[in-house]
């Protein structure tokens, strides 16, 4: 377990959200002070810490292949090195 999985752990969620996206998906999303806690749809559950970004929220992975973001009630997933939308269309309303 590294540090940063710990604090985490410990720290007390600012915000719960569960977005919609298109094509039935779903994501599950608790937010902390620097990092999302996310469970996916199809099962797959991670946590990622907070990244740079011009506008919104954005997440991602230490190569950022894994990049979640949030703008408001809106989301979306990109994943792999090409920066594909995994998860599109995402809102909570």
């Amino acid at each position: 377990v590294r540090p940063t999985e710990i604090s985490t752990c410990l720290q007390t969620p600012v915000a719960t959200a569960t977005f919609k996206c298109q094509g039935g998906k779903s994501i599950e999303a608790t937010f902390y002070a620097s990092s999302v806690s996310l469970t996916l749809s199809y099962g797959r559950s991670l946590t990622v810490p907070q990244a740079m970004s011009g506008s919104g929220a954005r997440y991602a992975n230490k190569d950022e292949t894994f990049v979640f973001w949030n703008k408001g009630d809106t989301a979306f997933v990109t994943e792999g090195d090409d920066g594909k939308d995994t998860y599109s269309g995402c809102a909570t309303k």
